[in-house]
């Protein structure tokens, strides 16, 4: 099981010892039993087993292979991959040409070793962050099957949750990658803006689209942000955390938190209070009028009609109601409107960076609900709520371009809880060093256990 096998140097471990095609071939019976229906929108297992064998013969050469060889890796259907098509959860995209190159953030990886065993599931278009999809139907939450598994990056959660690859990569532009990774018991991270190549990925917003890694532990997720970043030696220092001031903000995330995440997140904050970290809360009082800039559907509705626009005109039956109405309200955003939201946004940036200035980091809940049930979703009205609810807290970070991990912090037997670990703008090795740090912490307090398979 690969929650048995993790961090990645120990799955390196394996492949040297066992070899690459054994771990790739354990991760595509899983994708191809029927448990992986709906969590892939495509299965690679030719070119995977193909890409493993090649690593095996590598390495029995004694040639050089990567940091990543051999491991195997899912990738969302936003992403180009060279010969497959890129869906994008939708069935408008199924005619569309085979992508000629892979995206640039996939090839990096590639050149690592890494092998891509297939395109996941997600929300079409990734419009929600509950994860529903009526194309290719939703993917079950791996702790409770009658639960979401949180969205946009369904399938790139339940994929690693459920041992069908090592890691996942996803995107987040309101909490994609960091919705699925909380509600899954899984550690997530949402990199700076500047910190994202999104070529190659059909766009959500392009002000607020970033690539990210969702694995059983944020070791992992760093190593994979380092690769994603285009960097080729990446450095983790776990972070004494002791001494360190984190903020906990008073004003927004806490709001209305199911009794579940309020108790988990105060027990998280007691084992780091008990490690030494020093808690401040902080107002934040500003962070109160972070709802104008989703005004209309702020920039996200705006920058995705833009790109749908002509689509939805031939269309627009092919498409998910529910996804089809949140892009379509982007027509009323008039250019002055769209020009006083970015200008608002960067003001709201230049606020928090002033802000965040004497603390180390930023702790919340990742979201502040557990996973829905998928049958009290039906009703549209009550779909609604529950995006926004779920949407909510991590919606902050990508308004505000700050890189952010989430971690796991449920006791044995409870749903899945997440903590967000956020940092400055740009601070992101350091906010990785400082998670690290933090998930040290947690496990000592025994929470976050991986689930049992």
């Amino acid at each position: 099981m690969f929650t048995d096998l993790r961090p990645f140097f120990q799955l390196r471990h394996h492949v040297a010892e066992q070899g690459a095609a054994s771990l790739v071939g354990a991760a595509l019976e899983r994708a191809l039993s029927p448990a992986g229906a709906t969590v892939f929108t495509g299965v690679f297992a030719h070119a995977a087993r193909a890409e493993a064998a090649a690593v095996d013969s590598r390495h029995a050469a004694g040639v050089r292979i990567g940091p990543l060889a051999g491991i195997p890796i899912s990738v969302k259907d936003l992403f180009d991959i060279a010969g497959q098509v890129t869906r994008a959860g939708s069935t408008v995209l199924a005619d569309a040409a085979p992508a000629t190159h892979d995206a640039p953030a996939i090839a990096r990886l590639r050149a690592m070793g890494a092998v891509i065993v297939g395109h996941t599931n997600m929300t079409e278009f990734a419009f929600s962050g509950l994860g529903l999809n009526p194309h290719f139907g939703t993917p079950a939450n791996p702790w409770d099957k009658t639960r979401i598994p949180g969205g946009s990056s369904s399938g790139a959660a339940v994929s690693v949750a459920l041992g069908m690859c090592a890691a996942a990569i996803g995107t987040d532009t309101g909490g994609s990658v960091r919705i699925p990774a909380a509600f899954c018991g899984l550690a997530g991270f949402k990199p700076s803006g500047a910190r994202s190549d999104t070529r190659g990925a059909v766009p959500l917003s392009r002000s607020l689209d970033t690539v990210g890694p969702i694995a059983h532990g944020i070791t992992d997720c760093a190593l994979l942000d380092a690769f994603l970043a285009g960097g080729d030696q990446p450095h983790l220092e776990t972070a004494e955390i002791s001494g360190l001031r984190f903020a906990v903000p008073q004003t927004y995330v806490l709001d209305g938190l199911d009794p579940e995440v309020a108790h988990a997140f105060e027990r998280a904050l007691t084992a780091l209070s008990l490690a030494g970290v020093k808690l401040v809360e902080m107002p934040f009082a500003e962070w109160a009028h972070l709802p104008d800039l989703l005004a209309g559907g702020g920039l996200v509705a705006a920058e995705a009609y833009a790109w749908h626009r002509k689509r939805l005109a031939v269309a627009a039956d092919r498409y998910d109601p529910r996804v089809r109405v949140r892009i379509e309200r982007g027509a009323a955003i008039s250019a002055a409107d769209y020009l006083d939201l970015a200008d608002l946004r960067a003001a709201r940036i230049r606020e928090t960076r002033v802000a965040f200035e004497p603390f180390d980091a930023v702790l919340m809940p990742t979201v502040a609900c557990v996973a829905p049930r998928l049958a009290d979703l039906a009703d549209d009205d009550a779909y609604t709520r529950a995006n926004l609810l779920a949407l909510r807290n991590t919606t902050v970070a990508n308004l505000l371009d700050l890189p952010a991990a989430t971690l796991p912090i449920q006791t044995p037997g409870d749903l899945p809880v997440g903590l967000s670990v956020v940092g400055a703008t740009g601070s992101d090795r350091r906010l990785l060093d400082i998670a690290a740090g933090v998930e040290v912490a947690l496990c000592a307090a025994g929470l976050g256990r991986a689930l049992k398979q």
